[in-house]
Formats: C-alpha cells, sequence, structure tokens
C-alpha cells in the first residue's frame, strides 16, 4: 500500500532520529540498517526508499546533528548577552555532554578521523563554524586573535568532554570537567553527574 506524502516524511524523519542516537552511542560501524529499522518500527526493505545506502544515511544524521549543535550554542548565547562564554561553558562542559551523547563531535569525532569523503567534510565545515561562533564571544583585541583563541577554546571544551566520556572513574572524569571549567574562567562549580556510570 502507497504511504501518503506526510507519512513518508514523518518515517524519514524517524529514521533520522533513530539514527542519530544510535550512531551517536555506538558509533557509524557499530550499527547496521536492520537495527536502525527495528528500532524506527519500519521494515528493513523501506530503507531504501529514503535512502541510498547507509553512508547516505550517515551523511545526512552528520549534518543533522552539527546544525543542531550550532543552533544550540547559539541559542544558549543568546540567551546570555552579558555573560555568552560563561552561559556555554557550563551548558557544554557538563555532566550532561558526557552521560546523554549529545555532542556529535564528542561521540564520533574519532570514527569520522578514520572516514574519507562527504562525511568527514561535512564534521571540517561544523567544526569551523563552531570556530567562529566562539570568535564572537571569546576575549581577544582584535580579529585574528579571537580566532585563535576560539579554536584554542574549542579544543579545551570538546577535549575534556571527550576524556571525561573515555574513563571509567568518574571521579577522574569529573576532575577533566571541573578543572577545564576552571581554565576558562568559569567560576560556577560543576553540578554533580546524576548517573553513576555510561
Amino acid at each position: 500500500m502507497r504511504v501518503s506524502r506526510e507519512k513518508f516524511a514523518e518515517n524519514r524523519e524517524k529514521i533520522l532520529d533513530v539514527a542519530g542516537v544510535m550512531f551517536r552511542e555506538s558509533g557509524f560501524d557499530g550499527v547496521g540498517v536492520a537495527d536502525i529499522m527495528k528500532a524506527a518500527g519500519l521494515t528493513h526493505g523501506g530503507f531504501y526508499g529514503h535512502f541510498r545506502s547507509k553512508d547516505d544515511l550517515a551523511l545526512e544524521v552528520s549534518r543533522a546533528l552539527i546544525d543542531r549543535v550550532a543552533v544550540r550554542w547559539k541559542a544558549v548565547i543568546a540567551s546570555t548577552p552579558d555573560r555568552p562564554l560563561d552561559a556555554l561553558v557550563d551548558h557544554y562542559i557538563s555532566w550532561l555532554a558526557v552521560d546523554d551523547a549529545g555532542c556529535v563531535f564528542a561521540t564520533l569525532s574519532q570514527e569520522v578521523s578514520r572516514s574519507q569523503g562527504a562525511v568527514r567534510d561535512t564534521f571540517d565545515n561544523g567544526l569551523a563554524t563552531l570556530v567562529d561562533i566562539l570568535a564572537d564571544i571569546v576575549p581577544g583585541e582584535d580579529n585574528e586573535t579571537r580566532r585563535r583563541n576560539g579554536f584554542t577554546t574549542l579544543s579545551s571544551m570538546m577535549g575534556a568532554v571527550i576524556l571525561a566520556r573515555a574513563v571509567r572513574d568518574r571521579t577522574l572524569a569529573g576532575r577533566f570537567l571541573s578543572t577545564m571549567r576552571e581554565q576558562l574562567g568559569l567560576k560556577k562549580p560543576l553540578t554533580d553527574g546524576n548517573k553513576s556510570g555510561r
């Protein structure tokens, strides 16, 4: 039976949402098309009506997740115009970022570094966008200095989250987060995580 245009679009969005969660949890190679479609409540065969291949899906998911990070960062900054960098550091270097696999860069950067083609280009462009966002809010006497500080700040923020995700020791993970928050000038203490593990 032919599905309506609305239902087709709804199914496509469901696949993208489910794949986004599963890719961040298990990586691109750790999830198969059949797993994604089952989790979405759809048939395996229906996948190819929406996407040419799993690589095609990975590219679309990556674009969507990266766009979502940029939109979220801009919203956090806009919500606290008097201290935008503090607000962004507090938002990003957090237990939520560690436990809930929210940032596509922190969860998939290692896997992307081993890939080629459009997915990697998408990550390149996404990271450049985040540097641009930071360059507008970090200190610096001129544009070039602020851009350099944007690169340093982005590396520090993502590095802290990636390392905190990588270690099993919760105390050690917390030190990565709290120390980098302090180094970036945030005086607000790290809120305790509400999970005992990942």
